[in-house]
């Protein structure tokens, strides 16, 4: 409105980015039937610009900068061909180095065992118990 009212070609480049992103923004991920496009895209700038975070100890420690998913990692051969493009050498330094720094200490095991317990098995316990079967 500062420049006056719109005119049809102003008006159509104002409405159809949008209109073209919710439209194809609300179908069906092909990759996810759970999602949608735009979820989608947005999880993908998301993991582009923030990166991979690893989740250390579940949750109760947040991970330090160095263990962090460095770029490079996360474009993998896109990398090496969108540094040979012409110009874009100078991006070599933000792209990071080939692979996160590894992290001191073992890894941890897990030595969880799965046990599956039948109803007469659970019928027993709760007789041992005195619980009332239901």
């Amino acid at each position: 409105m500062l420049f006056g009212l719109p005119s049809q070609l102003t008006f159509t480049l104002y409405f159809a980015p949008p209109a073209v992103i919710t439209y194809y923004g609300a179908q069906r991920s092909r990759r996810n039937e759970r999602r949608w496009n735009l979820t989608q895209w947005a999880l993908w700038v998301r993991y582009m610009t923030l990166g991979h975070r690893p989740v250390i100890n579940g949750g109760r420690r947040a991970a330090e900068r160095h263990e962090w998913m460095p770029l490079r990692a996360r474009l993998g051969e896109r990398a090496e061909a969108f540094v040979e493009l012409p110009g874009m050498g100078a991006f070599e330094s933000a792209l990071g180095k080939d692979a996160p720094r590894p992290t001191a200490g073992r890894a941890v095991p897990f030595d969880s065992k799965t046990r599956m317990y039948g109803p007469d098995a659970v019928y027993r316990a709760r007789k041992r118990t005195g619980g009332k079967p239901q």
